[in-house]
């Protein structure tokens, strides 16, 4: 079958890019077997409504045919049917056992396989957020009684992305149960006199 026989769904609300894409493009290079078990679905217009990400790595890829058994026509369904399928075929109703894969399987494998190893979607973009080693905010790993404490509440993702730029938030990383290394995400205790300093534009001592 030629590539150009399916059609791009330009409503499909699911994309990945830069990184993950890649991961999808390596997978189908080094494993297409996966392309006959889990086939790009197409209605009767030959529109995708399962394995748009698939088809754009396939492009990227430069393929221009593909074997007929990567794709399959789901005559039958309704547009609200359709709609239904898009949403359902892109939701991930699991989740992942974390102590589990961090210690029974091989961290590098479970990246290079699209595997979430962060626990949630928040943490894995925060982990892919590059990190600033000029950042003047230590992350302090443990609080102590001494010391007082304010919680920020964000309920925008909008101001939450400021105040992560405002305040440079910096990665940090912790470890597995056996002491190897495992996730990233963005440290959240600031030193509080560096932040005030900062927000005063370095006049306060």
């Amino acid at each position: 079958m030629k590539i150009n026989d399916i059609k791009l769904n330009e409503d499909n609300p699911r994309l990945i890019f830069g990184d993950r894409m890649q991961k999808l493009m390596n997978s189908i290079q080094q494993f297409p077997k996966m392309m006959k078990l889990r086939p790009i679905v197409v209605d009767e217009q030959g529109v995708i409504i399962g394995g748009n990400m698939r088809y754009r790595a396939l492009v990227k890829l430069g393929y221009k045919e593909i074997p007929d058994e990567w794709v399959k026509r789901a005559d039958e369904l309704t547009e609200d049917e359709k709609q239904e399928f898009i949403i359902k075929d892109n939701v991930q109703f699991g989740d992942w056992e974390q102590d589990d894969l961090a210690n029974n399987w091989d961290t590098g494998k479970l990246e290079e396989w699209g595997v979430n190893t962060y626990g949630s979607e928040e943490e894995k973009i925060e982990a892919e957020m590059p990190n600033n080693p000029e950042t003047e905010f230590p992350f302090s790993k443990e609080l102590d009684r001494e010391s007082n404490y304010v919680v920020l509440v964000f309920t925008k993702d909008i101001d939450w992305l400021n105040a992560k730029t405002v305040l440079e938030l910096e990665s940090v990383s912790s470890k597995r149960q056996n002491g190897k290394p495992w996730s990233t995400g963005i440290g959240r205790v600031l030193d509080g006199a560096k932040v005030l300093n900062k927000l005063s534009g370095g006049k306060k001592k």
